[in-house]
């Protein structure tokens, strides 16, 4: 289930390029995800231009003025990193996801409502970066948290303070948790390419890689209980991301019930201009509700596999009705020639389109772009919340 209470993280702008990589190829669509999905080759003309860059239009080749700005930008992007490498630091991903299903019930007396829903990972992910270092001299006692954030091409700058986003409560509530109370400070530098108020998951992922990192720099059993006990005071959908892949889950959609197979499949994600309040959507449905079909719950439940999962989503009519930009998005999503299906994913406001191959999924993404709609294309994968060698 969507989190209830999901918070956007701040941010300035950054070009979304797979890392370690200046590529001449600019579709999003068309690129690999770290994760490892190939990307159609460059055109040669692409190749050409990377191999003989031509000065700016305007531009004297032989001008001793001339400044490479995207050059710049990419060297300063490396010295950001670089503070973050060597001992004391660590590389975490934090995967996107979708509901593959999610049947919404009553509001319970603690502000959630019931929920049955089967979440699926993505190889869309963020990237966090931390290190730890002595706190300043001048800071405050305990533990001080330094984040930044750099917000892909495409998404726009978030505004939320800091020291109130959900990372840095994660990194707070762990220290609590293990009475870690020293004088310090947690660095971390936030890239954020997946939207927020999408559905997508995305500020309860970065909370799940925060603890992960958080705990490795701590030196804590990776398999810690006090990690989990954490991430479930942070959301229905923080606990998901430490384990990922594909599960079923039930209560507020926060309690596991068992894992499924999951999928490697290409999915397009689409979303139009502005988002849909999490707790806007679930007030929406409370003064309109939508069952779920007996049937579609049973063959979730019945599922192994996550392609046996029927796609079903009752928040849908609540979202569109405060969005209706969605049914639009729906309505071409069903049209598409390269698309198999489509569902709004969570509360909304992006929309999940299956595709036969990640070459069909680049298409509908590009198709999608062309009518002023965010895109990217990914794949489903067995991925979650976790450290990764940093490059």
């Amino acid at each position: 289930m969507t989190n209830q209470n999901e918070e956007n993280l701040p941010g300035t702008h950054v070009s979304d390029a797979p890392e370690g990589a200046a590529s001449a190829c600019s579709n999003p669509g068309r690129q690999a995800d770290a994760a490892g999905s190939q990307a159609p080759a460059c055109p040669a003309s692409a190749r050409s231009a990377a191999a003989n860059p031509q000065p700016a239009a305007g531009m004297p080749a032989s001008d001793p003025h001339a400044v490479d700005m995207l050059a710049a930008a990419r060297a300063a992007q490396k010295v950001d990193e670089a503070a973050f490498g060597g001992p004391g630091a660590v590389k975490v991903i934090a995967p996107a996801k979708v509901n593959l299903f999610l049947g919404i019930g009553q509001r319970r007396p603690d502000g959630y409502h019931e929920a049955l829903s089967v979440m699926h990972a993505l190889t869309m992910h963020d990237v966090l970066r931390m290190r730890l270092a002595p706190a300043q001299p001048e800071g405050p006692a305990g533990l001080s948290i330094a984040l930044d954030c750099r917000v892909a091409e495409g998404l726009p700058p978030l505004d939320v303070p800091p020291e109130d986003n959900i990372v840095s409560r994660a990194i707070r509530r762990l220290a609590e948790a293990i009475g870690r109370s020293g004088r310090e400070q947690v660095s971390v530098l936030l890239e954020k390419r997946i939207p927020s108020e999408a559905g997508l998951g995305g500020g309860s992922s970065d909370a799940a890689a925060a603890l992960v990192g958080a705990a490795q720099l701590w030196r804590l059993a990776a398999d810690d209980p006090r990690i989990e006990e954490v991430a479930r005071t942070l959301g229905a959908d923080v606990p998901f991301f430490l384990h990922g892949g594909c599960a079923v889950l039930d209560g507020a959609g926060d309690a596991f019930v068992r894992e499924l197979a999951p999928m490697g499949s290409p999915v397009v994600l689409v979303r139009p201009a502005g988002g849909v309040s999490t707790a806007a959507a679930y007030r929406a449905f409370d003064e309109c509700p939508v069952p779920v079909a007996t049937s579609d719950r049973d063959a979730a439940l019945a599922a192994a596999r996550a392609q046996d999962v029927p796609l079903r989503n009752n928040l849908a009519a609540a979202s569109e009705s405060l969005l209706p930009a969605l049914a639009d998005v729906r309505a071409w999503a069903e049209a598409c020639p390269d698309v198999q299906q489509a569902l709004m994913s969570g509360s909304g406001s992006a929309v999940f389109a299956l595709c036969d191959t990640f070459e069909a999924a680049g298409r509908a993404a590009a198709q999608a772009r062309l009518r002023g709609w965010w895109a990217h294309a990914t794949t489903f994968g067995r991925v979650r919340a976790a450290a990764v060698p940093s490059r």
